[in-house]
């Protein structure tokens, strides 16, 4: 039998025994929500998507089944491929009758046959099959993140297959995210969502400690991304990816957090002196990732790059497209 590790507030337990582990389970030392791991997994699983975990008698995580992780059906099947290096954009392939979703303004071209239609909420069939209520409430929670209450559905009515691009909104990378592969949910800035397959849910995640909501860039709100499709975030820069393990803490600027799994622990910390923070030019805060989990993180904020080309306009005393030119020089001195 294999010997287990757990994952308890940050930190790793183990190696410790299968009956160990029934027994902690058991006893309510560990729930079911609790991380653990054993050689031949791919990463760190709850206790509850274990079989072995969940069959053996006398365990209380049998009790309950796992729940789906949306409750609205599964996601379209859809096919996709990523097009250029800085500025790129995704090409999606649709079958007869599937669709994506989309945020209003990011639609590239479409092929012949995709009808293009505006639903109130996130498209999702989990909030199209509720009542008004549910509607108000999911459209709701979209507005406080600053995105529209309406999202656009494209469905594909042709024969054969049907093609619809969607472009990044500035230079960067686009993200492709299986859900299935992350326990279905991925948190992520507010601002990175692209598009996804019908589906997907796009909620939002509050932040809990008032340090993250008042320092950690985004407020106290992220999205949320829930379901069993794919979905495209994109993010400034170049993109790298972090596996963190259990424990392992990760330190980096708060505008440079593009995404995490649901595992990852986020919280503010101070740089630590205020001489730091005023002359070192890094800013007061920085974010705290610990996992177990997987981050994404991106090298150009767009918040960074809006600042630049807001210092270098001329109206604001930057200098102008003649900087660093003879006759740029020159017509300064006629300005005054």
């Amino acid at each position: 039998m294999y010997n287990w590790h757990v994952a308890v507030n940050g930190q790793t337990v183990g190696p410790i025994s299968h009956q160990q582990l029934l027994a902690g389970l058991q006893s309510g030392q560990y729930s079911r929500s609790t991380l653990v791991w054993r050689e031949g997994f791919s990463g760190w699983l709850p206790a509850e998507q274990v079989p072995e975990l969940t069959t053996d008698p006398g365990t209380s995580v049998a009790a309950r089944p796992v729940p789906p992780p949306m409750s609205g059906g599964h996601a379209h099947e859809i096919d996709y491929e990523i097009f250029g290096s800085e500025m790129q954009f995704v090409e999606i392939e649709l079958d007869p009758n599937e669709s994506v979703v989309a945020e209003a303004g990011g639609m590239m071209y479409m092929s012949d046959g995709i009808r293009m239609d505006t639903v109130f909420g996130d498209g999702s069939t989990a909030s199209q099959s509720g009542g008004f209520f549910d509607k108000m409430l999911g459209a709701g929670k979209r507005l406080i993140t600053g995105e529209s209450l309406f999202m656009t559905v494209f469905t594909f009515n042709g024969q054969g297959k049907g093609r619809i691009a969607f472009a990044a909104p500035y230079p960067g990378k686009i993200i492709p995210l299986d859900l299935t592969k992350y326990n279905g949910r991925i948190i992520c800035q507010k601002d990175a969502f692209l598009c996804a397959a019908k589906g997907v849910s796009i909620g939002v995640a509050f932040q809990k400690k008032i340090g993250v909501a008042l320092f950690g860039g985004e407020g106290f709100i992220m999205q949320r991304l829930d379901g069993d499709g794919l979905c495209f975030v994109h993010a400034g820069g170049t993109i790298v990816e972090r596996q963190l393990e259990a424990g392992q803490t990760l330190r980096v600027d708060t505008g440079c957090l593009v995404a995490l799994t649901q595992t990852v622990q986020y919280d503010i910390e101070f740089v630590g002196n205020v001489k730091s923070a005023v002359f070192g030019g890094e800013g007061f805060f920085f974010a705290t990732l610990r996992g177990p989990g997987h981050v994404w993180l991106q090298s150009l904020p767009f918040s960074r790059l809006a600042g630049r080309i807001w210092a270098a306009a001329p109206q604001n005393g930057g200098r102008g497209a003649d900087e660093g030119s003879v006759i740029g020089g020159l017509a300064s001195l006629f300005e005054k």
